[in-house]
């Protein structure tokens, strides 16, 4: 169909999408009568806490760590109250030490530097690809003698080219902590993401597929990280068969923090684990069904897609060829009634983003001594120029990002494909 300006919805024209937009919430919005079942047995029960209570029960969360751990067919999980405690105790777990650095990507929510500072590391910032996850060729170019660990970020539900990072992480003798956060249920070439690295991290927090609120998941087949995340995320020592008892072996017990996910939030997330693969093939069906409806545009590139069957589908995004064109371009689409956004804006702080963390620009930490940025473990100091990863900047500044809710209808998604070609009939 052939459009003129006239048609536009932002010039006066009828909508595109005239159905209701839906909130990004997609385990959130499939809250019900499962999740209120596991609920309730833990009330009626009064074992609120996963090691005793009044009565006899099965640990909610035991069962929740069991069963995600045959999902991705690894030795262990642990559940924990968040992905960010799972990210700290995962570096913890494999060694990251004061001083040792952490190569992780310019995109990627906040927490996952966060996380890296709370193991006393620094963080070191690589550029991403075309896939918006991190550029193998850049962590080559990051790499120095105080390396320690890659954190690999599978960003908006795709996977990261794991199998370049896990050949860099052999050759160079470095950790990973896989951040999974964005990613439950994908996977890469057939494996699992989460599972490919020393320690895998899943967020259960309201944004994302499967949620119980808060909460987190930390995956790994190695036996003494799993051992010492159990020590640091507890540091009561509940999970030892005597906590009172001496250790069974150097290094077994140490000083920890309480990272202990709750019965009620383990009862929410286990009725949600077992909704994640019919919400992901929704995902995916949306997903395939807009993209396929506009993948002859041109003047348009697709997200590079690492693996498209391991591809989470959480969100459709392109490129538009110039960055000027971006707010115009999206603006259209909103006229038109579709949930649109661009990823990096100069002036919008986004917490995603690498130019927007002035936390990090400006070495914030609430004490003037001590590690990582304060601490005579780390020399040469760390410098964070807000303008360093200026391929990163370019390629989220000529993004358009559409949500893909797995809630979405065929007419829904029919709405949308329209709405984008109207726009790009006219302004591209």
């Amino acid at each position: 169909m052939r459009y003129s300006k006239s048609d536009l919805a932002i010039n006066g024209g009828p909508k595109a999408k005239t159905t209701k937009n839906i909130p990004m919430y997609p385990g959130g919005l499939e809250i019900g009568e499962e999740e209120k079942k596991e609920v309730m047995e833990v009330l009626e029960s009064k074992y609120l806490f996963r090691y005793y209570g009044p009565a006899e029960m099965p640990s909610k969360v035991k069962k929740l760590e069991e069963e995600y751990a045959e999902y991705l067919q690894v030795k262990h999980a642990l559940a924990v109250n968040s992905c960010t405690s799972a990210l700290i105790t995962g570096l913890i777990a494999v060694g990251v030490e004061p001083g040792d650095e952490v190569i992780v990507p310019a995109y990627t929510f906040f927490a996952s530097i966060a996380a890296v500072v709370a193991a006393k590391a620094v963080p070191v910032i690589a550029e991403v690809d075309k896939s918006l996850t991190i550029d193998p060729d850049d962590i080559e170019r990051k790499i120095t003698d105080r390396t320690k660990a890659l954190m690999p970020v599978h960003m908006r539900g795709m996977p990261a080219k794991m199998d370049r990072i896990m050949g860099i992480a052999g050759r160079h003798n470095l950790k990973v902590v896989e951040d999974a956060a964005q990613a439950n249920g994908g996977s890469f070439k057939g494996k699992k993401l989460g599972s490919f690295g020393d320690i895998g991290a899943f967020s259960l927090q309201y944004h994302k597929i499967i949620t119980s609120g808060e909460g987190g998941i930390i995956a790994t087949n190695n036996d003494l990280y799993y051992t010492r995340a159990q020590a640091y995320h507890d540091v009561a020592a509940c999970w030892r068969k005597d906590r009172f008892a001496p250790p069974e072996y150097p290094g077994e017990i140490f000083f920890g923090v309480n990272f202990r996910m709750s019965e009620l939030t383990g009862a929410v997330a286990l009725a949600q684990f077992r909704k994640l693969e019919s919400i992901l093939k929704r995902m995916r069906e949306n997903k395939r069904r807009i993209k396929d409806a506009v993948s002859d545009i041109k003047g348009i590139e697709f997200r590079e897609t690492n693996d498209a069957e391991g591809d989470t589908a959480v969100a459709l995004i392109f490129y538009l060829p110039e960055l000027n064109t971006v707010e115009t371009f999206i603006n259209a689409l909103i006229a038109e009634g579709i949930e649109a956004d661009g990823i990096y804006n100069r002036g919008v702080p986004d917490w995603h983003v690498y130019h927007h963390w002035v936390i990090l620009h400006n070495k914030m930490m609430p004490a003037k001594k001590g590690c990582p940025f304060n601490c005579p473990l780390t020399e040469p100091r760390p410098e964070y120029d807000p303008n360093a990863c200026p391929a990163t900047k370019d390629l989220l500044g000529r993004s358009v990002h559409i949500d893909i809710p797995p809630q979405l209808t065929p007419e829904d998604c029919d709405q949308i494909a329209e709405g984008i070609r109207k726009a790009a009939s006219i302004l591209l």
